[in-house]
């Protein structure tokens, strides 16, 4: 039936000088050799110019730096993290440490030798007199003679290098276990109360009788000098996310001492109450009540069909498919993840922290982009419940490689895409995550380019006609993240740009239901109210047009008054104008309101045919947002990253990183202080760095439920060619018509560049039977 279709596809659209009778082109299709359109091929291998210098640190590598760390003559007093307890010294995790830029170009551009990798190793140092976390990097590798261990420090600027304190350390599970006793305690004491507001019990995680569940929010400290825990209750389930019920506790539990931990009090009906006595008498005059009481069934959040909703006429059929009919247009270097595409050449790279990244982007053979990589994934949360008004999420936090996992064929990606693994450390072996990456070229769903000229008088209604097939190659994941799954699409389309684009779906982070805090969000079920926040993700563009000296150049768009003599009679009138200058220093910036101003980041030294700087633009897509707060106490120094739309810095290697992954529990004195890279340097002809951010004001809405949809919660950007070349980049493309007119008989004749059509069988598989399981090696 398929073959059919496509037959008549193509009758439907050969020129009418050009058609057999239908008989014969059936007769004609039939006898052919009708294969399988090329879905499962695989793309055509191309060897990289190099080997990746960026890619990850291979499982051998972890499995030694493991033992290393914890050889006797290191002197760490490590304990193995399976019996480790606060008060001692283990691993947290290892990661692939980052490579520094002049030491890469000279290998990548030059004939140095390959720069030798480096483990980053995060220790959580517990048996200290003065317990911290303390990042190292472990090199060279592999593990040899020559290999060290030295403290992480270089790259982080907020007065500790990469050391900080206890009380502002990951959330992990042995701090999870130190504070169950008093959690345990504390909600024991008021299990008749919680009975009989919201039939439910917390006797402890692992108590049978137990049938809440307990949340935690961050970030835990300001400064590093204290440490607390907030916690919401919810009932348990598949999409507890959205169940919540109106009751907290707040502990505090600052240092390794379990036993001076103590309760801060418990907060229900937005009311404060500092000892389970204060509760409960609260409780025996009736003060408490549950207004909105909230659903143990969970089915109406689920993510299934709904048969109560009925079937969309016509929705049996399947719907349409972008597949690569034909054949892969692109080539991948697997081992060394290197891929070209219609020009396009990229490595890829992936670490645990940041997930994946990008390297050497060049077009044409000419470097655009040396890293294209994500620094940051935030959402800050509003309220007047103390989960909600004090939430702040960094994702780097939770690892944000370590979620990246199985994509569906079909649906997260295009049929016949091909499918990567994710991979990254996790204790002493390499965790494996197949099917966590796809790339795939897709149909646009436009020309990027056409003209018809000629109507008057021609039967047809044109002389010539143009359109050429627009295309990109997308690299793409989907980091689960707790409740949020975001999908990150790396597109480089054929025109020579590059887009960059953002969607969010999974559960809302909700909050129990209160009628009169609509100011806060929606409310979108039975008890629960959509609680409103900001999701800003910040990225690194490290561009290096040509070559390292480039300017960030702005033109604005101003209006003046001017006269013109062939126009007396106007007198003075209004008139625009482009006002283009490069920007000398470093600062964080925003985008022009009406769009009136253009940057692009230029190579002044670099012209094209028309004596102009070679560039490219930057063009602000969908939702381009910046975090709304500015001095929240929860965000004040530990998010100015996100505080503006653009950024632009001079390139240094000690400053890799726009944000540290454990800043979110220092929000007063981060380990990362964004706002510390701007010291006046110059940025015009230099080796400059934009960091920009996309995300969206997440105004919540009944339509959430069950999950946000793709569709709505997006936002992009594009890189353009900005004087790049000297014309279009469409000429050399041979997926296109020109198709002309006979002006007396109206026959139409057309070049196609001698590429034909396809005629062939698409067969598609389940891509469920396809699904393969994760892998420790």
């Amino acid at each position: 039936m398929l073959a059919e279709s496509l037959v008549a596809a193509l009758l439907a659209i050969a020129p009418v000088s050009a058609r057999p009778e239908p008989d014969l082109w059936r007769r004609a299709v039939s006898a052919a050799d009708v294969r399988t359109c090329a879905l499962t091929d695989e793309a055509p291998h191309v060897k990289a110019p190099k080997t990746n210098a960026w890619a990850p640190i291979s499982p051998q590598d972890v499995k030694d730096v493991w033992k290393f760390v914890h050889a006797p003559e290191r002197a760490l007093n490590l304990t193995d993290p399976a019996n480790a307890t606060l008060t001692d010294n283990y691993v947290f995790l290892v990661d692939t440490l980052y490579l520094n830029k002049t030491q890469v170009l000279s290998y990548i551009d030059g004939d140095a030798a390959q720069p030798p990798k480096y483990a980053r190793v995060v220790i959580f140092e517990g048996g200290k007199e003065e317990p911290v976390s303390q990042e190292y990097m472990v090199g060279p590798l592999p593990v040899g003679v020559e290999t060290t261990i030295a403290p992480y420090d270089y790259p982080f600027n907020g007065g500790l290098g990469g050391k900080i304190p206890y009380d502002g350390r990951y959330m992990d599970g042995k701090r999870t276990a130190g504070y169950q006793p008093l959690l345990k305690q504390a909600m024991t004491d008021v299990a008749d109360i919680t009975k009989a507001l919201f039939n439910g019990t917390y006797y402890g995680a692992s108590d049978p009788r137990t049938d809440i569940v307990a949340a935690n929010t961050g970030p835990h400290s300001l400064d590093g000098s204290q440490s607390w825990i907030t916690i919401m209750f919810r009932y348990p389930g598949a999409a507890s996310y959205v169940t919540p019920i109106d009751f907290y506790i707040i502990l505090d539990i600052t240092g390794t001492d379990i036993s001076k931990y103590t309760l801060r009090g418990y907060v229900t009906n937005t009311k404060f109450f500092k000892t389970a006595d204060e509760l409960r008498k609260a409780f025996e005059a009736g003060e408490i009540i549950s207004e909105f009481p909230q659903t143990r069934d969970q089915e109406w959040a689920l993510l299934k069909a709904v048969p109560e909703m009925g079937v969309r006429d016509l929705d049996d059929r399947i719907a349409p498919q972008s597949i690569e009919i034909g054949g892969k247009r692109y080539k991948l270097d697997r081992e060394n993840q290197y891929v070209e595409f219609m020009g396009w050449s990229f490595y890829m790279s992936f670490t645990r922290i940041l997930g994946l990244m990008f390297y050497d982007i060049k077009f044409k053979g000419e470097r655009i982009i040396y890293e294209l990589s994500l620094q940051e994934a935030a959402a800050q949360y509003a309220g007047n419940q103390p989960k909600a008004a004090n939430t702040v999420y960094h994702d780097t936090y939770f690892s944000i490689g370590s979620t990246s996992a199985t994509l569906i064929e079909g649906f997260d990606c295009p049929f016949g895409a091909t499918m990567l693994n994710v991979t990254y450390p996790a204790n002493d072996v390499t965790d494996v995550h197949p099917q966590g990456i796809c790339l795939f070229e897709s149909d646009s769903g436009y020309p990027v380019a056409r003209h018809r000229y000629g109507s008057g008088g021609n039967p047809n209604g044109f002389s010539n006609i143009a359109a050429v097939k627009s295309s990109a190659l997308h690299a793409r994941t989907i980091a689960t993240i707790g409740n949020y799954d975001y999908l990150f699409d790396y597109a480089f389309h054929v025109d020579g740009s590059i887009e960059i684009e953002v969607r969010a779906s999974g559960y809302l982070q909700s909050s129990p239901y209160y009628k009169d805090q609509t100011n806060f969000g929606a409310r979108v079920g039975l008890g629960t109210q959509g609680s409103f926040h900001d999701h800003i993700l910040s990225w690194k563009a490290d561009f290096d047009i040509i070559s390292t000296k480039n300017s960030l150049q702005r033109t604005d768009l101003i209006v003046v008054n001017q006269t013109q003599p062939w126009f007396p009679e106007l007198g003075e009138f209004e008139q625009m104008e482009l006002k283009a200058y490069n920007m000398e220093k470093e600062q964080q910036f925003n985008w022009a309101q009406n769009g009136q101003s253009m940057f692009c980041v230029v190579n002044d030294e670099e012209k094209n045919s028309w004596g102009v700087s070679r560039g490219y633009r930057l063009v602000p897509g969908r939702s381009n947002v910046h975090l709304s707060t500015h001095n929240s106490p929860f965000s004040k120094h530990s998010s100015h990253i996100l505080k503006s739309h653009l950024a632009v810095t001079q390139h240094h290697d000690n400053e890799p990183y726009g944000n540290s992954w454990q800043n979110v529990n220092l929000p007063l004195k981060p380990q990362q202080d964004f706002s510390k890279l701007f010291n006046d340097e110059s940025v015009d002809g230099e080796d400059i760095v934009v960091w920009f951010n996309l995300g969206m004001h997440h105004y919540t809405r009944s339509e959430d439920i069950p999950v946000t949809l793709y569709s709505e919660a997006v936002s992009s950007i594009v890189f353009a060619p900005q004087n790049f070349h000297d014309r279009a980049q469409e000429g050399d493309l041979q997926n296109r018509r020109w198709i002309t007119s006979n002006a007396t008989t109206g026959e139409i004749t057309y070049e196609d560049q001698g590429l034909q059509l396809p005629t062939c069988k698409v067969a598609l598989e389940e891509p469920a039977t396809k699904i393969l399981p994760w892998l420790k090696i």
